[in-house]
């Protein structure tokens, strides 16, 4: 007799269960150019890094029906789009900055195009997004985040993810630290700019021969650049810590 080459099912059911979760992270992962990249380039990096969490794969027991199948993978794809939408919320957080520094700074009049949303964005909003993805990889969040993915299907395998109320809230709160991250980045330079705007102002109301408003743009230009050379040493240690918050409630959230 000669031996059968099928696939196990319960082999093929963890596949499909774990490329789920996996993919929907993809899903609003913010990496550069990875919007823009094709469609079989994102499909082969989920099911390499689904094959190389192989010995983490669970043993499924097969479903009942196909619904009972679908909705499995539902759960994960949701389980996959929450832990994608974790590390969206702590990248936004430099893009949010960027934008308000932005529309005070005059750097809002000039636009590109974005090649993630392809919108027309700032200069400055492009670099906020290249330095976020930088140290993403530079801190090891990547590792980080492969870590939990991993451990996850241990603790909770797949057709068998189930979260508290609090857990949950705790993840969905991480969207305020868009603002709350962005304003701790940002207001150092915007109280800059307001009180250039305030001296550019009383000098005009003192003297209103003196034609300052035109000397205010390139002002407030060459005084964002000379603030953004110095903010930039503070980055780093705000994202690394912003990054742990965000970690932190996915653990929770995923029950590690």
């Amino acid at each position: 007799m000669h031996a059968s080459p099928a696939i196990p099912l319960s082999l093929l059911y963890a596949f499909l269960l774990v490329l789920a979760r996996v993919a929907g992270i993809f899903t609003f992962l913010p990496l550069p150019g990875f919007k823009a990249g094709p469609d079989v380039a994102k499909i082969m990096l989920a099911i390499t890094l689904t094959l190389a969490l192989y010995a983490r794969w669970p043993a499924v027991d097969p479903p009942s029906n196909m619904m009972q199948m679908a909705g499995w993978m539902l759960v994960e794809g949701g389980i996959g789009l929450a832990t994608g939408l974790a590390v969206s919320f702590l990248m936004e957080a430099v893009t949010m900055s960027a934008q308000a520094i932005s529309t005070q700074a005059g750097f809002a009049f000039a636009s590109t195009v974005d090649p993630n949303t392809e919108a027309d964005s700032t200069v400055l909003i492009l670099i906020a997004q290249l330095a976020a993805a930088l140290l993403f990889f530079a801190l090891g969040l990547d590792r980080q985040l492969l870590s939990i993915l991993a451990r996850s299907l241990e603790t909770h395998p797949p057709g068998t993810m189930t979260s508290s109320r609090a857990s949950a809230e705790a993840l969905v709160a991480l969207g305020s630290g868009i603002f709350s991250t962005g304003l701790r980045l940002a207001l150092p330079l915007v109280a800059l700019l307001f009180l250039i705007d305030l001296g550019v102002g009383l000098l005009g109301r003192l003297n209103a021969q003196l034609q300052l408003t035109s000397l205010a743009f390139p002002a407030k230009m060459l005084a964002a650049i000379a603030a953004l050379s110095f903010l930039v040493l503070l980055m780093p240690q705000l994202f690394q810590q912003s990054a742990g918050i965000a970690f932190a409630a996915l653990s929770k959230f995923l029950g590690l």
